[in-house]
């Protein structure tokens, strides 16, 4: 699907959610589609219906700026909507395809930083949903039935869209799937947008929804949120069900990256489960160094 298709696809499901009462449209005639009419949108938008109507249909781009925001205001769109919609019409006529880039790292100081965070889970996310780096409670939090090296091999790394719709042990992580799930689907509309010519991103969306009618059900709904904050219910096979908070931080000179913080409730039952869950990370540790230490000390008899 090209870029300017995915304009007209996105501009057509949020017309046909709004009703005339939702703009102050005076209804008239028999609606045969759900929502409003493309005029009505083009008369709120102060274009013309022919030019509203090229833009839905993937003919038109290169939109002026005041265009799309009268259109974004029309359409009554959020704020995470109207970034999402920029984008979209940023699309170029013709679709560069560029070969596949190096796979993506993340930063040694941002790694640094998680580290220096023991009783955070933390991971960073990068720009396709793939995990570049987490600490080791955030690595058992949310994936500790794999390797925790893996996100240092891109040809193992995790991807956490992937898992959320094609891994049994994260689906059965989250007390609340279908929400992480809705919210997943929302991130990749987000970052997907922001570079049309990446063919991994393609791919994965491709392999998502051959694999997946869940994945493919809520693409074709075009969410669009950025998530930066929230809570999680997690239904933990170690420490049982909590709810913690999240935040999600990007860096400066790196805005596709995301840093995702965990945080309990101070004095709750989340906290106790992180607290339990960091117990066996140093168990874990500890037990990792025990077998070099009495190698150790037998060398030296």
């Amino acid at each position: 699907m090209t870029h300017a298709s995915e304009l007209g696809e996105f501009l057509r499901l949020r017309r046909a959610a709004l009703q005339p009462e939702d703009v102050g449209v005076v209804g008239y005639g028999i609606r045969r589609v759900p929502g409003l009419r493309r005029e009505e949108i083009a008369m709120l938008a102060g274009v013309s219906t022919t030019y509203y109507t090229r833009l839905e249909q993937g003919q038109s781009v290169n939109a002026s700026e005041s265009v799309i925001q009268s259109i974004a205001r029309a359409l009554n769109l959020t704020a995470d909507e109207r970034i999402h919609l920029f984008d979209l019409a940023r699309a170029r006529s013709a679709p560069r395809r560029r070969p596949p880039t190096k796979p993506d790292r993340a930063r040694p100081g941002t790694l640094r930083l998680i580290n220096s965070l023991p009783n955070t889970p933390a991971v960073i996310i990068g720009r396709r949903s793939e995990v570049l780096g987490w600490n080791a409670l955030g690595h058992r939090l949310v994936a500790g039935h794999l390797d925790v090296d893996s996100p240092a091999h891109p040809e193992t790394r995790p991807n956490t869209t992937r898992m959320m719709f094609l891994d049994d042990h994260t689906r059965e992580l989250y007390g609340r799937w279908d929400e992480e799930a809705e919210r997943a689907v929302s991130s990749l509309r987000v970052l997907a947008a922001k570079d049309p010519d990446d063919i991994e991103m393609t791919a994965l969306v491709g392999e998502l929804c051959l694999k997946s009618p869940e994945f493919g059900r809520l693409w074709a709904r075009h969410p669009v949120t950025a998530c930066v904050s929230g809570a999680k219910y997690f239904q933990h096979p170690d420490v049982g069900d909590f709810e913690l908070a999240f935040e999600v931080l990007s860096p400066p000179d790196e805005p596709m990256h995301r840093v995702l913080l965990f945080t309990p409730e101070p004095g709750s039952a989340a906290e106790r489960a992180v607290q339990l869950l960091a117990r066996e990370v140093e168990l874990a540790e500890d037990a990792e160094q025990w077998p070099r230490g009495r190698a150790g000390l037998g060398s030296d008899r």
